[in-house]
This record gives C-alpha cells, sequence and structure tokens, in this order.
C-alpha cells in the first residue's frame, strides 16, 4: 500500500490537463483541507503567512495551467519592481514613464498571448499578408527550462485577463498616489495570484485588498457560517442550474439550431443568459466563501442582474468587478461623460479602419467615410448634437473594448458593441419616456422584460462560435417560430425548462429575503448546517451530468 501511494504521489501532484484543481472536482477540496490546516499554523505571522499562501497559489496554478505559472512570476516580478521605482520617483515625466511601462508590459502580454490569430486572420483578410504566430516562450522554456509547452500553437493561460488587470491596477494605483507600494514581493505575488480568485475572478483591486494583506487574522461563528453559505450557493449554482441547462438543453441547440424550431432557440438563449449567469457568479460565491474562511474579503461580482430596470442598471449589477475597472481605469481617463478625448476619436479611427480593411466590398469603406463626413458636419454646425457624441463616445468605446477583452473574435467585440448601443439608446429613451420604471409595477415589469430580452438575444454572440451561427440562431427565433408545437417541447424538455424556471424564480426573489435566509443559516449551529450541506450534495449528486462542464469564464 506504501509502496502504491508513493508511487501515486508524484502524478497527483504533478500537472496533469485532464486532472485541474478546481472547485467542483474533489481533489480541489483536499487541496484545500490541507492548505487550511497548515495555515492555522503560520497565520500569527502575516510573513510567514503571505508566503505561504502565495507559494500554495503559486501551485495551485501550476495544476490548473502547468509551465504558465513562469508566466505568473513574470508579471509579477515586473510590476513589483515598477512599482516600487514607480513610488520613488518625483519627476512626473519619470513617473509616467514607469507606469507606461507596467501598462505596455501588461497589455503586450495579453495580446501576444490572447489575440495573435485575430491579427493574424485580420492582416490576411484586410492586406493579403500571411503571418502565422509562432510560441517563442514554448520554444525557448522547452529548450532551456525543461518544460512541454506545446510547439505548433499559441495557449491562452487560464485566467490571463483576469491578473493582469491586478498587476495594472496596481501600479496605476501607485501612480495616482491612491496607495503605497507593498513590502515584500511575496506579499505582492500573494496578492496577484490568490488561488480563490485567480482564474476566473472577481478582479481584486490593489487599493481594496492589500491591506488586508496586514491585518490580524479572524473567523468569527457567523463569518464561518456565511462562508459556508456562499460555498454551497455557488456549487448549487453551478452544478445543478448551469451545468443541467447546458447538458441537457442550451447545449444541444446551439450545437445545430437548424434542427430547432424558433421557440426552442429562443429558449435555449434564455436558458444560456441563466446558464452563464449561474456558472459565473456560482464561481464567484465560492471563491468568496473560501477566502473568508482564510479571513479576506473579495469584491462583489454580482447584485442579481436579471432583476434590473434598464441595460445601464444591468451593467452596475453584473460583473462588477470589470464593469467599475473599466470605468474607473478605461472610460473616466477617456474623458468620461464629459467630452471625447484625442484617444477617444483615434481608437474609432482605428476601429472603422480594421472593419474597412476587414470588409469584402468596397461599399462599405466608401459607406463608412460618408457616415463619418455626416457626422463630422453635423457635430460641426448643431451644438446639441456634438455635446450628445461627447456624451456617448466614451460609453461605445468600453463597451467595444469590454466586449473585446472576453475574447479574440468579432463576436465579442459585436456583444460589447451591441451593449453599448442599448446604453446609448436607454439614455435617450430615459430623457423622453412617459414614466419612470419604478413608480409602478407596470414600469418595472416593462423595464425588467425588456432589459433581459435585450440581454439575452445579444448573447447569441457571447455564446455561438461564430457570427454566421450567431445569426442562424436569431433568426430562427423569429422565421421558425411554431407556438403549435409548445406542448411538445414542454413534454419533451420539461426537467430543464422546470430547472431554468426554477432558477429565474430563485434569482427575483427579493434581496431582503435573501439576506434573511443567508443570516440564519450562518447563525444557525454546526449541525443543523451539516445537514443542509448534505442534502445539498444529495441533490448535486442526483442532478450530475455525465461529462463535468468547465467554468465559462476559464476561457478569458
Amino acid at each position: 500500500m506504501m509502496d502504491w501511494l508513493l508511487h501515486q504521489l508524484p502524478v497527483w501532484l504533478s500537472f496533469s490537463a485532464k486532472q485541474p484543481i478546481i472547485f467542483t472536482e474533489i481533489g480541489f477540496w483536499v487541496f484545500f483541507a490541507i492548505v487550511l490546516a497548515v495555515y492555522q499554523l503560520v497565520h500569527r505571522k502575516m510573513a510567514m503567512r503571505n508566503a505561504f499562501l502565495f507559494l500554495v497559489s503559486l501551485y495551485f496554478y501550476y495544476k490548473t495551467s502547468g509551465g504558465f505559472f513562469l508566466l505568473l512570476l513574470f508579471s509579477t516580478t515586473v510590476d513589483y519592481y515598477v512599482g516600487a521605482w514607480l513610488y520613488r520617483s518625483q519627476t512626473e515625466w519619470k513617473r509616467k514613464a514607469w507606469v507606461a511601462v507596467s501598462v505596455v508590459t501588461n497589455l503586450s502580454v495579453l495580446f501576444y498571448f490572447k489575440y495573435p490569430y485575430f491579427f493574424a486572420q485580420f492582416l490576411a483578410d484586410g492586406f493579403g499578408l500571411l503571418w502565422e504566430p509562432v510560441p517563442h516562450y514554448a520554444l525557448w522554456s522547452n529548450a532551456y527550462l525543461g518544460t512541454d509547452f506545446v510547439e505548433d500553437r499559441i495557449l491562452l493561460p487560464v485566467g490571463i485577463s483576469f491578473y493582469t488587470f491586478q498587476c495594472m491596477s496596481y501600479t496605476i494605483d501607485i501612480y495616482r498616489r491612491q496607495i503605497e507600494p507593498v513590502r515584500r514581493i511575496l506579499d505582492f505575488g500573494f496578492y496577484v495570484s490568490f488561488f480563490p480568485q485567480l482564474v476566473a475572478g472577481p478582479i481584486v483591486r490593489a487599493s481594496e485588498f492589500i491591506p488586508q494583506l496586514y491585518k490580524k487574522y479572524e473567523l468569527s461563528k457567523a463569518a464561518f457560517g456565511l462562508a459556508f453559505f456562499w460555498i454551497l450557493n455557488g456549487l448549487l449554482k453551478k452544478l445543478i442550474l448551469a451545468d443541467y441547462i447546458a447538458s441537457n438543453f442550451a447545449d444541444r441547440v446551439f450545437a445545430q439550431p437548424t434542427l430547432y424550431s424558433g421557440l426552442e432557440c429562443l429558449l435555449a438563449l434564455f436558458a444560456y443568459s441563466l446558464q452563464v449567469y449561474a456558472d459565473f457568479s456560482g464561481y464567484t460565491d465560492v471563491a468568496i466563501g473560501v477566502a473568508m474562511l482564510m479571513g479576506f474579503t473579495l469584491t462583489k461580482n454580482f447584485n442579481s442582474p436579471y432583476k434590473a430596470l434598464s441595460v445601464s442598471d444591468f451593467w452596475r449589477r453584473w460583473h462588477i468587478s470589470l464593469s467599475t475597472w473599466l470605468r474607473d481605469y478605461l472610460y473616466i481617463p477617456l474623458g468620461g461623460n464629459r467630452q471625447g478625448s484625442f484617444a477617444s476619436y483615434t481608437i474609432v479611427f482605428l476601429a472603422l479602419f480594421v472593419i474597412s480593411m476587414m470588409a469584402e466590398s468596397f461599399l462599405v469603406p466608401v459607406s463608412l467615410a460618408g457616415v463619418i463626413l455626416f457626422i463630422f458636419l453635423l457635430s460641426r454646425f448643431w451644438a446639441p448634437f456634438r455635446r450628445w457624441l461627447n456624451t456617448n463616445i466614451n460609453v461605445m468605446l468600453t463597451m467595444l473594448l469590454g466586449g473585446f477583452w472576453h475574447g479574440s473574435s468579432w463576436n465579442f467585440v459585436t456583444w460589447g458593441g451591441l451593449n453599448g448601443l442599448g446604453l446609448v439608446i436607454y439614455k435617450l429613451w430615459a430623457k423622453i419616456r412617459p414614466w419612470s420604471p419604478r413608480n409602478s409595477w407596470v414600469g418595472k415589469a416593462f423595464g425588467l422584460a425588456s432589459t433581459l430580452l435585450f440581454i439575452t438575444l445579444t448573447r447569441a454572440w457571447f455564446r455561438a462560435p461564430g457570427w454566421d451561427e450567431a445569426l442562424s440562431i436569431l433568426t430562427r427565433t423569429w422565421t421558425a417560430m411554431d407556438l403549435n408545437i409548445a406542448g411538445d417541447i414542454l413534454i419533451g424538455f420539461w426537467r430543464p425548462l422546470s430547472v431554468m424556471v426554477l432558477g429565474y424564480l430563485i434569482h427575483w426573489i427579493p434581496s431582503r429575503w435573501k439576506n434573511r435566509y443567508r443570516e440564519l443559516f450562518a447563525q444557525a449551529p454546526l449541525g443543523w448546517q451539516l445537514v443542509v450541506a448534505f442534502l445539498a450534495v444529495v441533490t448535486i449528486y442526483q442532478s450530475l451530468s455525465a461529462d463535468s462542464q468547465p467554468f465559462i469564464y476559464f476561457q478569458f
């Protein structure tokens, strides 16, 4: 037995793409139990505690992404020293130079790993230039470090979009004199790599998390109960709502939408809206609970987004850590709602140029040139339009770039652009609407239904693998709509549709009720908490699908 264990130990400890450490696998909870046990021995000494959590977070990332933990170490090292040199610099041009080094380095890393094939396709379609991205890092690392990176393709490291944004927030906040640099590189490494939120967020601001590095560890009974609640809540969301709906309904329709009716395609879109929320917020809930057990507070990332009464309200409730990051580090620096900056119009010009180069017909660049000339003349001679343009251009840019952050395809750019357009149209509607959606139940119902419908329809570009597939499923929602077969659809898919309806109804429970039962669980005796946990595990086991569904936001 001992020989078998010694033989298996290196296999368990080494990286395996088929056995990553994620919240839905038993391996994570074994790992976390060991971490908690050791944590109890080191938590009183902050330097040792932070160093320990940095090392286990690195190991967690190694188990998730293999040799890409070296990239995480690179980003950590660069931004730690840049932050220190930036803080010591007194001359303004030197401060700007150091923060530029951080931003350019982080964005270069992000673009190299996430967007090379997008730009290769752009060069081929727009200019006829053939460029094949080469994974130089893999060739060098395999040759000199003995790693086993794939050498024929640049792979996307898990969580790179999250930790690069965290690194940039650190140096930018130091530049703005909002925080001071951390004392030790191991402390900074812990901030960047904290394993509960490393691979799928929430994006943690340096100004919010770094002060916690030097606070005494405390865990009250109520905090333990609340952490326990968030972990169970997240797992139930992920494994019952998200995975069951995906495996038994949404994935089937999106795989071959032409085989399904318009009603089935529409229901699949609503199913995916619930799936992506339950999947991502489920991960966040577990991350918050795990962090709480170690005495750390993570950023709130969701606030019942499908209760939103407008597109603007939705984006205040959805992926809050990203929305506020884009607001504070992109939207406001571009000019916010005051005016369009030089950078704003430069980005617009470049975006339109890219679209022109990608177009197959010369009519597209000619039409765009005509639109630009018309907008220029209109803004030049009509002051109200000029003010409207300056107010809204940065909204559109922020949403377009936010969409591009999610993925290197025109689908995500389209999704971001449509949501930006929705925000602009809502601002116009808010000025002329004859009622306020908050003054009557009719107004609230209209606001909730119209917002949910808009968000759901735009998710076609978020979910579908390509533009044609997104248009296909949207087209079928009205060209192939046949309500006469509604009864057959309900009978054939009654289980996943029932789970979907239950998920939306739970989502719409008033917040004060949710806060109440959350507090009741947190304050209940441990025995009752364990009973609830046992029932939750039994429910999850009964609903598990044959194939484990990866967390959706791992791909970003």
